[in-house]
């Protein structure tokens, strides 16, 4: 089992208070003495003052805390975060003084609170907001620090990342009644129990608590923003807020660019795209954590089947299960399908979902019952992949004009050519993609890498041969493939057919599997058998 870090960091801060008490040894203004400042009340980001962490250690140990807000601040900042974790984060009251002293703009005070006295000391340092982790704390404390906050005229910034966070938030709301402050909540692409990221993590999650808040509830994106373009895509997806700390904290010069790239950013086909998708994620992990026994498939991974050329095959593969429908637009594939192709099967295939509709109930959950325990969506249907190598060549110019037409949902930006053109030529930004990296022994993972610190929240991952970029037939290396799983959630392709999907299942636990050439009868043409095969294995899997 994965060392739980928050567990650790609170267990310390207990054990430091004991010792220190609330005031951790430093000197507490008897008064405040700056005006409180709203925080979050319009887009903006908050930039953290930030020495390091328990995964990254040291980013910024001679950080000094005053300077560096202050850089915040001129950067357009619309406010300072202040870690005063000392264990992990190297972070301490002194600093959040100092900064206060400093800045005229909201700071807020960071750090693992679990007492409601830590709310005072906040107060009189001169903090705006405090952060509250729902995780930590139980519904009774949570409700007497939403009081307590709410007694000072501050901000309480409540970090949520499961349902029962949500829930925990609720509830305390209804003990503390009228009592109640102004509340911010934050999603954290960060899973503070194995300090894993997942940059969907907080998509998913945005709906639901705009639902149940209200949407003038501001929320914000926490952690795993890296760069300017991947700040764009946080500020693509309707949060009102970015907290980042380790990108601005290890060079000042790139503050202002990443502030202005999340608060100039509207929102777009691509991060319509990921928010739906991200939804379809997290309903699946609650469905297979609240499922039993064998029900536990509902946690099943997303199948895409590739280099379709026809109807028949397109249909078929939707009828099993597909979640994705990919057409390669590439001349030089023996896989490639013409534009044409692709808008007779979306148009055929919608006039199949509509027929779906028509018919009665009953008959629409017999279609389901098939033998692999999946069926066509009648409600939406599968997504249409259009897989690209170059975006500059009359194929790639098809698959653009496609997605911009509503025919393919979204890019497959298949190896290094299409990535490269896609984020050099900013007519691209707004469209709906995902990118494929080719991983061999000996190179691939710092393209990946690459690609998720440019706010990039999936990579397929597919085997190398040679020039060929798909479709070879051959498996990713595992040694790969877990280091790939180790950096985002899993999305492989690469040599997976109905001999090995549920091994490649069981053993990697991927969210998405893709799978082309195994599946044929001839490039381009697929096999009945070999596809009902496939989808019987996948549905076998004790994911």
């Amino acid at each position: 089992m994965a060392e739980d870090i928050l567990l650790k960091i609170v267990e310390g801060r207990k054990a430091a208070i004991k010792e220190k008490g609330l005031s951790f040894g430093y000197e507490i203004p008897s008064e405040r003495e700056r005006p409180l400042h709203p925080f979050v009340q319009k887009k903006g980001v908050v930039l953290e003052v930030k020495r390091a962490s328990p995964s990254k250690g040291n980013i910024a140990p001679g950080l000094d805390a005053k300077k560096t807000a202050l850089c915040y601040q001129e950067a357009g900042a619309a406010a300072v975060s202040v870690l005063t974790e000392e264990n992990y984060f190297k972070g301490n009251l002194g600093d959040l003084i100092s900064v206060c002293r400093g800045v005229d703009i909201a700071v807020l005070r960071k750090d693992f609170l679990i007492f409601p006295e830590e709310i005072d000391v906040a107060y009189k340092c001169g903090a705006d907001a405090v952060l509250l982790i729902a995780r930590i704390l139980d519904k009774e404390t949570l409700a007497k620090m939403l009081e307590r906050t709410a007694s000072f005229g501050m901000t309480a910034f409540v970090e949520l990342r499961l349902e029962e966070d949500l829930q925990k938030l609720l509830d305390a709301m209804e003990v503390a009644g009228k009592n109640l402050p102004q509340i911010v909540c934050g999603v954290n692409a960060r899973d503070l129990k194995d300090f894993s990221i997942d940059l969907l993590a907080p998509c998913g999650f945005l709906g639901e608590i705009k639902a149940a808040l209200g949407n003038s509830c501001s929320v914000v994106f926490e952690s795993g923003i890296r760069t300017a373009t991947a700040a764009f895509f946080a500020g693509s997806l309707g949060f009102e807020g970015l907290l980042l700390g380790e990108a601005a904290a290890r060079d000042l010069g790139k503050a202002r660019e990443l502030v202005s790239s999340f608060v100039n950013a509207g929102k777009n086909d691509n991060g319509a795209f990921w928010i739906s998708f991200s939804k379809k994620v997290r309903e699946r992990k609650v469905a297979a954590a609240k499922s039993e026994g064998s029900e536990k498939k509902a946690g099943r991974p997303f199948v895409k089947i590739c280099g379709l050329t026809n109807f028949e095959d397109a249909a078929l593969a939707a009828d099993l299960g597909a979640d994705l429908l990919g057409f390669v637009l590439c001349a030089s594939s023996p896989r490639n399908a013409e534009e044409n192709v692709v808008r007779e099967v979306r148009a055929a295939l919608r006039d199949k979902k509509l027929r779906h509709k028509s018919a009665s109930e009953a008959s629409r959950r017999s279609a389901r019952n098939n033998d692999c325990g999946f069926a066509f969506d009648d409600t939406s249907g599968p997504l249409f992949v259009g897989v690209v190598t170059e975006l500059s060549s009359p194929q790639g110019k098809a698959a653009v004009r496609l997605v911009k037409e509503g025919i393919l949902d979204c890019l497959q930006l298949h190896g290094k050519t299409a990535a490269s053109e896609f984020f050099s030529d900013s007519k691209y930004s707004c469209l709906p993609h995902y990118c494929a990296a080719n991983l061999q022994d000996g190179g691939g993972l710092e393209e990946v890498q690459g690609l998720l610190n440019l706010g990039e929240s999936r990579i397929l991952v597919d085997a190398k041969v040679g020039s060929a970029v798909g479709g070879t037939g051959t498996q990713v290396p595992e040694n790969l493939v877990l280091a790939a799983a180790k950096k985002a959630p899993l999305w492989l392709a690469g040599g997976l057919g109905p001999d090995n999907v549920r091994l490649a299942i069981e053993k990697f636990k991927p969210e998405l599997i893709d799978a082309s050439s195994l599946l044929e009868a001839a490039p381009g043409k697929k096999d009945e058998k070999k596809l009902r095969a496939f989808f019987s294995e996948v549905g076998a899997a004790a994911f």
